[in-house]
C-alpha cells in the first residue's frame, strides 16, 4: 500500500461516526495512518490526549536524500521552532516536526558507523541499564 484515503461512516463506540483515514506507505510494507473526523466532538474525543512532550513521538529511519527533502518541505511550509528542530545525537541526526494534530514525528539519519555503534550498545545493554537503575546516571553516549 503506497498511499490511499478512505472516507467512511461506521457505528463506532456507540454512535455513527464519519471520518477519513489516510495511509502513507513505508518502504518495509507498513504504513502510517492518520484520521480526521467530520464531527469536531468526535475529533476531540479521539484526538491526542497526551500532554505535549518531545518524549511522545514516532521515529522513522530515513536516508540522507529523504531527510534533506523533508527539511526543505518543512521550511517551504513556513514551520519554525518550536514546531520543528534538529538534534545531532551522535549516533544519528534527527529532524523533528509537529503535525497539525500535535503528534511529533522524528526522521532519523543513522551515523555512518551506526552498525558498530549499535553493536557496542547491544553488548553492554544489560550492564548499562543495571547501572542506570542503581543510580549511576552518567552518559554513555561517547559519539557526540
Amino acid at each position: 500500500m503506497k498511499c490511499c484515503s478512505w472516507c467512511e461512516s461506521d457505528e463506532l463506540f456507540g454512535k455513527i461516526r464519519t471520518y477519513c483515514h489516510t495511509f502513507y506507505g513505508m518502504a518495509d510494507g507498513g504504513a502510517l495512518a492518520f484520521f480526521q473526523f467530520e464531527d469536531p466532538e468526535d475529533q476531540e474525543e479521539f484526538g491526542p490526549q497526551m500532554p505535549a512532550s518531545p518524549f511522545h513521538h514516532i521515529a522513522l529511519a530515513v536516508n540522507a536524500e529523504t531527510q534533506a527533502a523533508i527539511e526543505k518541505r518543512i521550511a517551504a511550509a513556513g514551520i519554525k521552532a518550536p514546531d520543528t528542530y534538529v538534534l545531532e545525537h551522535g549516533y544519528c541526526r534527527s529532524v523533528y516536526v509537529t503535525d497539525p494534530n500535535g503528534l511529533i514525528l522524528e526522521f532519523t539519519l543513522d551515523h555512518p558507523g551506526a552498525d558498530e555503534i549499535s553493536r557496542d550498545r547491544r553488548a553492554d545493554a544489560h550492564h548499562e541499564l543495571k547501572r542506570w537503575l542503581e543510580g549511576d546516571h552518567k552518559s554513555n553516549n561517547t559519539y557526540r
